[in-house]
């Protein structure tokens, strides 16, 4: 279990979208300090928040982000791209971006602030999923979230021995700069940070944000052609 207030939480991809609700509301539950980090780091108003610059991409970034942010307690690892041209079209450089941000980048900042949580008694490491961590869709974005959800996994079992609370959480399409194009229904960003923080503080591995992410884990068990039911007229 892990309190925010007087907590000092690093939130990657602070600019915009999920990444201002999870600044916002960690103020708004107490937090002492929250570092905003972002490639370029937007002003804030509140004197709690400190911009620091942060490429999850760049290993001497993410240093440096550790190195400055050494009394962090909480890391949200928020910071993603998209990807959705098909994966038989998509040049693979591009592939590569994608996995090097949502991917190794998330993994090289859990490396880098794994001893600084220890170093303050444990505390957190909270992982943004996606309910498409469960439900592939055309291009690179989904696998790579599922991708990091197994990384959160064996990281859970690695951090466990420091007390590091490791919790993974999954959503569905939620409103904000990424999922502006796409004309489906979207979550409120506010009521999904929320539940992920509600989990955080009630001491919970892994949150299932909304109906979506609930629905898509409940099918899982089930044959493929519940999740893909277009399938069915190609077989």
């Amino acid at each position: 279990m892990t309190r925010l207030q007087d907590a000092v939480v690093l939130v990657t991809g602070a600019n915009g979208g999920l990444g201002l609700e999870f600044v916002d509301q960690a103020l708004e539950r107490g937090a002492r300090r929250v570092y905003a980090t972002a490639r370029t780091p937007r002003r804030w108003d509140d004197e709690r928040v400190v911009p620091l610059a942060l490429d999850v991409t760049d290993e001497a970034s993410v240093a440096a982000a550790a190195a400055a942010a050494s009394d962090t307690t909480v890391v949200v690892n928020n910071a993603g791209v998209s990807g959705r041209q098909s994966l038989l079209t998509v040049p693979l450089a591009d592939v590569r971006a994608v996995y090097e941000t949502n991917v190794f980048g998330a993994l090289a900042v859990a490396q880098a602030f794994a001893p600084v949580l220890a170093a303050n008694g444990g505390g957190a490491l909270v992982d943004i999923h996606s309910a498409l961590s469960w439900l592939a869709t055309s291009g690179a974005y989904s696998s790579s979230k599922a991708a990091l959800w197994q990384i959160t996994n064996s990281l859970r079992l690695d951090l466990a021995g420091q007390k590091t609370q490791v919790l993974g959480a999954h959503l569905g399409y939620t409103d904000t700069p990424m999922t502006q194009a796409l004309t489906v229904e979207k979550e409120d960003p506010r009521d999904i940070v929320a539940a992920i923080y509600d989990g955080l503080e009630a001491g919970a591995l892994e949150v299932l944000a909304d109906k979506t992410s609930r629905d898509i884990k409940e099918n899982l068990s089930g044959p493929v052609e519940a999740l893909y039911p277009e399938l069915t007229a190609t077989v």
